[in-house]
């Protein structure tokens, strides 16, 4: 039965002072005595490469030159983002019949021949747009300006439209290379609609099918013999700036998040939930220090139950995750903590990323709310009590300051290595205050015990037999107050291992 780790409670203890005090090289050789008698055990091969630890450096920060940009423009549902799958390769940007389903402008990273570029897919431009959709104007023509190469798409089986013909003036003004691409001629005989596009005036069309990739490498070919190697618009990168993605529900504020930090109308805000259905890449220096920041889409309810674009845009988030180191999740404290929230965080946690919790609009909070939004941590999150927690207020930026030592400390913690010979001696203390309960008449013992990895941190104990869930936690729970680790997720594994017979 598995017992909570509340019974191994004793009273106060030293045990953090006595560990900080101990002998390195004492620690260090009573844990290669313990380490020696392991050699009375049967293990296995990789038990070999665990207990031989491998270490790893922290990211370090390095300056790469700047890639050149090429930006795909285009009136909605031109087959912009089709495009820029067929020249990424792979299924990235979200394609859909829908007009209007790629909204803010999406940074990916492309090679052709040996070259490397990023493309920036953007939203349809409607020069008389409203409302949302005059957002997404904007960001084209920030993209525009933004880019050392652009790709103008038209549909060539509808021809030149009026709002073709503006964004060509708009062109015109950059002084930019631009590639007239005639989209959707699938072959030879649709090629006489693509010489039609003369007209529009920007020299010859390229003729493409970016569904079937008829024409595209041909275009490529062309597009490289005039983009620079070093782009002369965008920002230098950086190697290692930590990443961080932002997470939480539809509409809880996450692109008022990204904006505030970045300090300029990065992604499109609207009061619409699901606004945001690709994740957003931006370098933004917050706290004196280079950050990149994931924008990712609200993840709505089960993936299996999400239509289409969001479907994609909720495999976009776990994408998100997998590049990031920490995850921000945004939490709307004026609506009660859902299952959604939750889920959300245990996504954090399956994927081992370091987490911090922001619970925004915190300016709109009354006190009544107060009351119940404390009970609902204590019921909700008890098992990220030691994520690290800041308030704020995204859309004023009110307390933004307190992400950054929050996503510090977090990462700090997620990096974090304990040496073996403390490791042992911290695990000797704890099995003698607190010896694991007999079960079917044996006691397991911990044999060893060793830090495997790091980013989140992994520790594995070779034991006598198998440690009850509630034992581990308890572990877990010594090793937090002992060491810390606030804001990374921590885990314990077990190796059960045999006595060799004589």
């Amino acid at each position: 039965m598995a017992h909570d780790d509340e019974q191994f409670d004793g009273g106060p203890d030293d045990l953090a002072d006595r560990l900080q005090d101990m002998d390195e090289e004492l620690a260090t050789q009573r844990a290669a005595s313990l380490r020696s008698g392991l050699a009375d055990y049967d293990l296995e091969g990789d038990d070999l490469d665990i207990l031989d630890g491998a270490t790893e450096d922290p990211d370090e920060i390095r300056f790469l030159p700047a890639l050149p940009v090429v930006a795909i423009v285009g009136r909605p549902n031109v087959g912009k983002s089709a495009l820029v799958n067929r020249i990424l390769g792979r299924r990235e940007a979200v394609v859909e019949d829908t007009p209007g389903v790629t909204r803010d402008r999406v940074n990916y990273k492309a090679e052709w021949n040996d070259r490397r570029f990023t493309v920036v897919d953007t939203g349809g431009w409607e020069p008389d747009a409203k409302g949302i959709d005059a957002s997404v104007a904007a960001q084209a023509e920030v993209a525009i300006d933004l880019s050392d190469v652009v790709i103008f798409v038209v549909d060539a089986m509808v021809g030149a439209t009026a709002t073709d013909e503006q964004v060509v003036k708009l062109l015109r003004k950059t002084g930019r290379p631009v590639f007239l691409v005639a989209n959707k001629v699938d072959d030879a005989r649709q090629e006489p609609e693509a010489a039609a596009l003369w007209n529009l005036g920007l020299g010859e069309p390229h003729p493409v099918s970016a569904i079937h990739g008829r024409g595209v490498a041909d275009l490529l070919d062309k597009i490289l013999k005039v983009l620079p190697q070093v782009s002369a618009v965008a920002k230098d990168e950086f190697g290692g700036p930590r990443r961080v993605a932002i997470l939480g529900r539809p509409n809880v504020g996450k692109s008022s998040l990204l904006n505030k930090t970045a300090g300029e109308e990065r992604v499109v805000v609207n009061d619409l939930a699901g606004t945001t259905r690709d994740p957003v890449d931006e370098q933004i220096e917050l706290g004196g220090k280079i950050w990149r920041f994931v924008d990712t889409a609200g993840i709505r309810r089960r993936v299996h139950l999400s239509q289409g674009a969001d479907f994609y845009a909720s495999l976009r988030t776990s994408t998100a995750l997998e590049k990031a180191e920490v995850a921000v999740v945004l939490i709307d404290v004026t609506e009660v903590i859902s299952e959604q929230d939750v889920r959300i965080i245990d996504l954090v946690l399956e994927s081992g990323r370091a987490l911090v919790l922001a619970f925004n609009k915190w300016d709109q909070l009354d006190d009544e709310r107060r009351k119940y939004l404390e009970r609902e941590i204590e019921q909700d999150l008890s098992h990220v009590s030691w994520a690290p927690r800041v308030n704020i207020s995204a859309r004023t930026g009110r307390h933004l300051e307190r992400l950054v030592p929050a996503l510090e400390v977090a990462l700090e913690s997620w990096d974090m290595r304990i040496p073996t010979g403390k490791f042992n001696a911290f695990l000797a203390e704890l099995t003698a205050a607190h010896p694991h309960p007999l079960r079917g008449g044996k006691q397991p013992r911990i044999l060893f015990g060793t830090q495997a990895a790091s980013r989140p941190p992994t520790f594995v104990l070779f034991t006598t037999g198998f440690l009850d869930p509630g034992y581990r936690r308890y572990v877990v729970r010594r090793l937090r107050e002992i060491w810390g680790f606030e804001g990374t997720p921590i885990n314990v594994n077990m190796r059960v291992r045999e006595k060799r017979q004589r």
